[in-house]
């Protein structure tokens, strides 16, 4: 049975029981629609003989779907198709568009073209030129700096993508005095002991890193950086502030500034006091310390920038080099701070900061000691100019010029028959306990002999002894005048002390009576009658007819004795007070600078009746046994 046009047409659109690729819903769709717009007149169907034309149609011209508005082309939906026929809007159901909407396109257009694989580039290509840059910095310790304890230097850490290796650069800071640029040169860099190496996924801001012992400090990285990172999923952490070394921060400080009060100008007064000059003539008396001498000096004081230069003045085969500066010119500070008393003076210049007072001018009289580094010069005479300036500038009129010439010694009688022995004296101490003796030499300035201890305590057996009978030396043959014979040396008691004296009073009957006589003659010596004033005696108090009659003696038996005046004056240098007394140890430093005898019997009891207390010493009558 043959079936119609329009329903072979439906069922070839729907697929026949032959045709293995089934129904097409587009083609059936279509179909369907084609046989309504086809037939408009309503309850026929669609076959040969019941489609009809319409005769008063005469466009046939397709609807115009493309207008302007605004000078914009817009597309316009159309509303009636060929011939005027008014079209339906949505003449497609719901199920029909769906349909539509979920079809395959691969059982409509076939499979799809694959796309032609991309060409290989391999890694040292694709990342050629470039590089991961991140800011870092590392602390460094600095042990023998007193001005700073650790160091910060900041690098640039540098990663190759290309090969994965590393490098370490360090920015070059002028006048760092470190050797900086590249620490560590390009390489692939081991981050644990199993061996494994530094990738790029294991950097990142905020974090630490250590590299051949250094730990680092990663606190930002750059722009492309950031950009490459992220892409790769990484979450980096917030940039960080770059540490900065305190060191260099501080040489960036802005220095100090000084301005010159308005009532001093050094220019003026380089200008006024040019080329003007103090000079003062001082002596350094070093006798205490062992080969210590009396030394004489030039000091000048520059009035231009109140400076101190002090010349040593060398005698012809004195055997010293000849160096012609002691201190070389520079400004000298008189009171210093409290917490500045151990500045490193020998290698860093002392500033304002440091000192409260400086020496002036007015510092350096005649007649009085000045310490100056340690040394106390003792200054006794100035020139012309100086004496001139001082006049004119303090008032001072009356500098003393004081006399510091040097005097021979008198001669000493020879109590050995070696020369080498001429004027050496000794003290002999007996030890009642153990009948021991020692022996001590005072140090005598360029004898060439160095004094201290002659002989130990040990017990002296006597010449005339024999070794298996030996008699020891005992207290009975010590007196003044006596011979001691000391393993072939011998000593002649010329002088003893006090208690020596009271010991032989109080045990004469151990003692010779050539050991008492010389106690009766030495105590002879210093008894001497009271003066008389025209035939009259002056009834004084026993201490000091004792003295007068000292006095007298002592001028009768010192012949060649020094001026009085000049020993005067010394120990008013020392006497600030003005009080006519001086410690011992001043006392007999003096007698030393002069020479006098004090190991004399009669000298050695002037200064035991001048004694007052246990450390003091009257002058003013000491002075007066060596007046004229």
């Amino acid at each position: 049975m043959a079936l119609p046009w329009s329903c072979r047409a439906a069922q070839n659109a729907a697929g026949s029981p032959g045709n293995p690729r089934g129904p097409n819903p587009t083609r059936v769709v279509a179909a369907r629609a084609a046989a309504m717009v086809s037939n408009p007149v309503h309850g026929l169907p669609f076959l040969p003989g019941t489609s009809f034309k319409d005769l008063t149609k005469t466009a046939f011209h397709r609807s115009q779907t493309l207008g302007y508005r605004n000078g914009y082309a817009v597309v316009r939906r159309p509303t009636v198709g060929i011939g005027g026929n008014r079209l339906q809007v949505n003449q497609l159901s719901q199920a029909d568009l769906d349909e539509l909407a979920n079809s395959i396109p691969i059982l409509t257009y076939g499979q799809p073209r694959q796309a032609p694989p991309a060409a290989f580039i391999p890694a040292h290509v694709a990342f050629d030129k470039k590089v991961l840059k991140f800011d870092a910095y590392f602390q460094e310790d600095v042990p023998m700096s007193t001005e700073e304890h650790y160091r910060i230097r900041q690098v640039h850490i540098y990663y190759y993508l290309e090969d994965d290796s590393m490098s370490v650069i360090e920015p070059v800071v002028e006048n760092s005095g470190i050797p900086q640029g590249k620490l560590i040169k390009r390489q692939r860099l081991s981050k644990n002991d199993r061996g494994d190496h530094y990738h790029w996924k294991d950097l990142n801001r905020g974090i630490n890193i250590t590299i051949y012992g250094k730990t680092f400090r990663i606190v930002d990285c750059d722009k492309f950086t950031q950009v490459f990172l992220e892409s790769q999923g990484i979450e980096l952490n917030p940039p960080e502030k770059m540490a900065l070394d305190p060191y260099t921060e501080l040489r960036k400080q802005p220095l100090r500034k000084y301005v010159t009060p308005k009532d001093f100008d050094q220019l003026k007064q380089f200008l006024t006091f040019d080329k003007q000059v103090l000079r003062f003539y001082a002596i350094w008396d070093d006798t205490d310390s062992m080969f210590g001498e009396c030394r004489t000096y030039i000091i000048h004081y520059y009035l231009m920038d109140d400076t101190v230069e002090i010349r040593e003045v060398h005698e012809r085969n004195d055997g010293r080099d000849p160096f012609p500066l002691l201190m070389n010119r520079q400004r000298m500070p008189k009171v210093l701070v409290e917490n500045a008393k151990n500045f490193p003076r020998c290698v860093l210049e002392i500033s304002d900061k440091e000192v409260l007072e400086w020496y002036t001018a007015k510092d350096f009289i005649v007649g009085k000691p000045l310490t100056i580094l340690g040394r106390t010069f003792f200054i006794y005479d100035c020139d012309p100019f100086t004496r001139q300036y001082y006049q004119e500038k303090f008032g001072v009129s009356d500098l003393p010029r004081i006399d510091m010439s040097k005097k021979e010694p008198p001669p000493m009688k020879q109590e050995s028959p070696i020369p080498e022995d001429k004027d050496r004296q000794f003290v002999l101490s007996y030890f009642l306990a153990t009948d021991m003796i020692s022996i001590f030499e005072p140090p005598v300035r360029n004898s060439g002999i160095i004094g201290g201890k002659y002989l130990g305590k040990t017990k002296v057996i006597k010449p005339d002894s024999s070794v298996e009978n030996p008699v020891y030396y005992g207290p009975s043959d010590f007196f003044i005048g006596a011979v001691i014979d000391v393993f072939g040396h011998r000593f002649v008691i010329l002088d003893t002390d006090d208690y020596v004296l009271k010991y032989m009073e109080s045990n004469a009957a151990q003692y010779s009576p050539e050991a008492l006589l010389s106690i009766q003659n030495r105590i002879q010596k210093q008894e001497a009658p009271a003066p008389e004033l025209d035939g009259q005696r002056v009834e004084e108090e026993p201490g000091v007819q004792d003295m007068e009659a000292l006095i007298d003696t002592i001028q009768k038996q010192l012949k060649d004795r020094p001026c009085s005046d000049n020993i005067r004056e010394a120990f008013q240098i020392y006497d600030k007070e003005a009080s006519g007394y001086v410690d011992r140890e001043t006392f007999f430093k003096i007698c030393g600078s002069f020479q006098l005898p004090v190991d004399d019997s009669l000298i050695k009891e002037l200064i035991r009746m001048c004694s007052h207390g246990e450390d003091k010493i009257d002058y003013y009558n000491f002075v007066r046994a060596f007046s004229s």
